[in-house]
């Protein structure tokens, strides 16, 4: 039987609903409160809060104080899709010539909370010390593939997150001083890509560019990690950075069609 979505009623408003509270908690990976939580989607507080309650209740999301956002819970089930037939089997060729090209390692990653989470990943032919696998998670704030997701955020959502992450110092060149870090994820909007030179870990340099959805939001991002023995920070931004674009460009092909 074809059921056309427009017919309202093979269609669970309350669901609707929940999902809509859901896609704000994603948006907001710092947290929001019931108020805000209840303006953002036009609902009373009372609605508000029993979709939060719930959504606590069972398993999806978390509450710390006032303060309500969604929980690891969430992963598993956009794991189960994304090892599926989804974007990240349509984007594995593109990654894996990018690997090839350059004989290092090519990723992909999208945001959760502080993390981001590798959700698809081709290894290069240099060992890294670092062990990465699809669903390690790491700060955001301090990798390539973080900065380009935190560089989509609205400079609010941004000084929040921010404000709130737990900055640590990584190595020496960690940058740990909260203006510093927003300034520098706000050049990353401007030039539409970010290098992190041993930010994370001594001797590792990573470059990564945007995946953008129909609507120009950005959704995930690839990079490139290297030693730095074999890339400056300027060789990447010259060889590595436009042949990574164009990956980028045609993983993005996949969301027109959808």
């Amino acid at each position: 039987m074809n059921i056309e979505a427009e017919d309202d009623r093979y269609t669970v408003g309350s669901l609707q609903r929940g999902l809509g509270v859901m896609e704000i908690l994603a948006a907001c990976p710092s947290g929001l409160t019931l108020t805000e939580t209840a303006e953002k989607a036009g609902l009373t507080r009372a609605g508000a809060r029993r979709f939060l309650l719930t959504l606590v209740a069972s398993g999806y999301a978390v509450q710390k104080g006032r303060q309500f956002s969604l929980s690891p819970r969430l992963l598993s089930v956009a794991r189960t899709w994304l090892q599926g037939a989804s974007l990240w089997s349509y984007a594995d060729p593109f990654l894996r010539d990018v690997a090839m090209r350059f004989r290092e390692s090519c990723s992909a990653a999208v945001l959760s909370g502080e993390d981001i989470v590798y959700v698809a990943r081709i290894p290069g032919r240099h060992i890294l010390s670092v062990a990465l696998n699809v669903g390690t998670r790491l700060p955001a704030w301090c990798t390539s593939l973080g900065r380009v997701l935190l560089s989509d955020l609205p400079p609010p959502e941004l000084r929040s997150f921010v404000a709130s992450a737990h900055l640590e110092a990584k190595t020496e060149k960690t940058i740990v001083d909260p203006e510093k870090l927003e300034a520098e994820i706000a050049g990353v909007a401007q030039s539409g890509f970010s290098i992190i030179d041993e930010e994370l870990e001594i001797g590792l340099r990573s470059i990564a560019v945007p995946i953008r959805d129909g609507t120009r939001r950005i959704v995930a991002a690839i990079n490139v990690s290297t030693q730095s023995s074999r890339f400056t920070p300027q060789e990447m931004e010259d060889q590595i950075l436009p042949v990574l674009s164009d990956a980028a460009r045609s993983i993005e092909d996949f969301f027109v069609v959808q």
